[in-house]
């Protein structure tokens, strides 16, 4: 059977390069922080965010256990900030919306922070460059940001960006993810 959350890795894994810049929009527990921080390598730098001490504290810890490189800033702030501390185009961004795994479920990522930080992600895409945007659609918050998300992505340029929409047909309230990717050209 198909696990999405793996193959959204490999998607966006054609887009990450050696030295590049990447982002995660939601640092969570840390384990896509840690994946980014071993495709870019030590030349590369991934920045990191989350609202919530225990997802900045948790991310820590597994970089550190896990003897990543040192080229991760761990940021304390909304994801809809990015821009503040994100200078460079980036090769990658990468978004798991919802709640902090084995957190508090009422605590989510929300439409309006979650539209303008996918909206200045699609700004400091470089050309190739890809983003994944993971939505859990289980709670209804999760549902209507599925919604929202496909009504933005629809507005972008297919010549400019190519974005595909992956999701289990017969499994509604499962995770499905968006990738829009920056065209080499424009």
């Amino acid at each position: 059977m198909v696990d999405l959350l793996e193959l959204h890795k490999y998607f966006l894994s054609s887009h990450l390069k050696a030295g590049g810049i990447a982002v995660d929009f939601t640092m969570g527990n840390g384990h896509d922080t840690l994946w980014l921080s071993r495709a870019v390598g030590p030349l590369g730098h991934v920045y990191a965010f989350d609202i919530q001490l225990q997802a900045l504290k948790n991310t820590a810890r597994r970089l550190r256990e896990e003897n990543a490189p040192r080229n991760c800033t761990l940021i304390l702030d909304s994801h809809s900030n990015v821009k503040t501390y994100v200078k460079e185009e980036i090769c990658a961004g990468i978004f798991n919306l919802g709640y902090l795994p084995g957190g508090n479920k009422t605590r989510t990522t929300l439409r309006p922070t979650t539209q303008k930080a996918v909206t200045d992600a699609m700004d400091l895409l470089a050309r190739g460059g890809g983003l994944l945007v993971a939505v859990y659609p289980g709670h209804e918050e999760g549902r209507l940001e599925g919604k929202m998300l496909e009504e933005l992505f629809a507005g972008y340029s297919r010549f400019r960006f190519s974005v595909s929409q992956f999701r289990l047909v017969n499994s509604p309230d499962s995770p499905f993810f968006f990738l829009a990717e920056r065209s080499e050209r424009i």
